[in-house]
């Protein structure tokens, strides 16, 4: 659980659109290049390549990726939205090795290493960023269009692929049942009941789950998407209560109580119950803030047909499928239900509950409205 959904049967495009806009550690393998290009020797230049027909379709690309050998992810923890069985199915299905960096690096921390490594086979070949950073970095980003691009809807998209939407979140408030009471509302909070006990997952300005948070809170309390002020003015109440957390919330802080109740996507709330069976996940009453991450290729990865590869695969029906299976709501499910591999009981159970009248999600103006007040405010309200 780091920095780092909600769909119901009939309302399940609209609720897409709605939430619409919103690294490793080996060397390269043989046939890879640390400035990008590929030398896979069939001619194609597997940086440059906008789609798998590029390749001559995608066996063309499977092949091309298998002969780099390897993929560089960062900030993918194995218990984030299913993506250990995510990673685990990519190098079963293809034989390729994903170097995992950095799983509790946030959002921008994502960025900061592609920077950092630049030109170095270490660097990563893949994001999986929050909708305030992605936006802020298209410049980085590689178009590219999968093969399943048609069943995308294009509210979840850019039109040339340097971004799309992957899955998506709830947020949603986590709690000790051994320690606390079950929160009815968000003034619950401010309670002697939770001192000392409040955690968002990361820093807002960086991560997208916190960013998430401060959202939510902010809608909870008077406030809009766009409209952070009463979220951070909230969290400023917390603090001088004495029951906001500065500690950063991980499965292990969640496990021995140091962080008994932690603002995060209902996927990671949920996924924390394995470990401590006393946690519960709840979704306070009035509006859901609902958000997409973004799936994008780093336009000087080192691995570039294995990145591309890699979208194709989580995109595909069975990566979309094994985000559900998380609590997390991929951005083909509608695909999914006319496939057969997804059904309403686990679309209902991803929604934690929530109807799609209440769901709100910024746009990216919204976005770059709400980052501007957490730039002027955040730092001094938690000091």
């Amino acid at each position: 659980m780091t920095s780092r959904a909600i769909l119901r049967s009939a309302a399940l495009t609209a609720a897409l659109v709605l939430g619409a806009s919103l690294v490793a550690c080996s060397g390269s393998a043989d046939g890879g290049s640390s400035d990008g290009g590929s030398s896979d020797g069939s001619g194609v230049d597997a940086a440059t390549a906008t789609s798998a027909a590029d390749f001559g379709g995608l066996d063309g690309l499977i092949a091309a990726a298998q002969e780099e050998g390897e993929l560089n992810v960062i900030a993918l923890p194995e218990d984030w939205a299913n993506y250990g069985a995510i990673i685990a199915g990519f190098e079963d299905e293809y034989g390729i090795t994903v170097n995992s960096a950095s799983p509790d690096a946030s959002s921008a921390e994502e960025i900061q290493a592609a920077e950092n490594l630049k030109g170095q086979d270490t660097a990563p070949d893949v994001f999986d960023l929050g909708t305030a950073v992605a936006l802020e970095n298209t410049d980085k980003f590689a178009p590219y269009r999968v093969e399943t691009w048609d069943d995308i809807p294009a509210e979840n998209k850019h039109p040339e692929g340097l971004w799309v939407n992957n899955y998506s979140g709830i947020m949603s408030l986590g709690f000790d049942s051994d320690k606390l009471p079950e929160p009815q509302e968000l003034q619950d909070l401010l309670s002697d009941d939770y001192r000392g006990a409040v955690a968002l997952n990361g820093d807002p300005t960086q991560a997208g789950a916190a960013f998430a948070a401060v959202g939510w809170i902010s809608a909870l309390n008077g406030g809009g998407v766009d409209d952070f002020g009463p979220g951070i003015d909230f969290v400023g109440e917390m603090r001088q209560a004495g029951n906001f957390l500065t500690l950063d919330p991980t499965p292990a802080t969640i496990a021995s109580g140091e962080t008994p109740a932690v603002f995060d996507w209902s996927f990671n709330n949920v996924a924390a119950a394995k470990d401590k069976p006393s946690w519960q996940t709840t979704v306070l009453p009035g509006a859901a803030y609902v958000s997409f991450y973004n799936e994008a290729i780093n336009q000087d990865a080192p691995h570039p047909a294995a990145a591309r590869l890699w979208q194709e695969w989580i995109f595909s029906d069975t990566a979309q499928a094994l985000f559900l299976e998380a609590n997390a709501v991929p951005v083909r499910v509608e695909a999914l239900k006319a496939a057969g591999a997804a059904d309403d009981q686990l679309i209902a159970q991803a929604t934690f509950g929530t109807d799609g009248d209440d769901w709100i999600s910024p746009d990216q103006d919204q976005v770059a409205a709400a980052n501007a007040v957490l730039a002027e405010r955040w730092a001094a309200t938690i000091k």
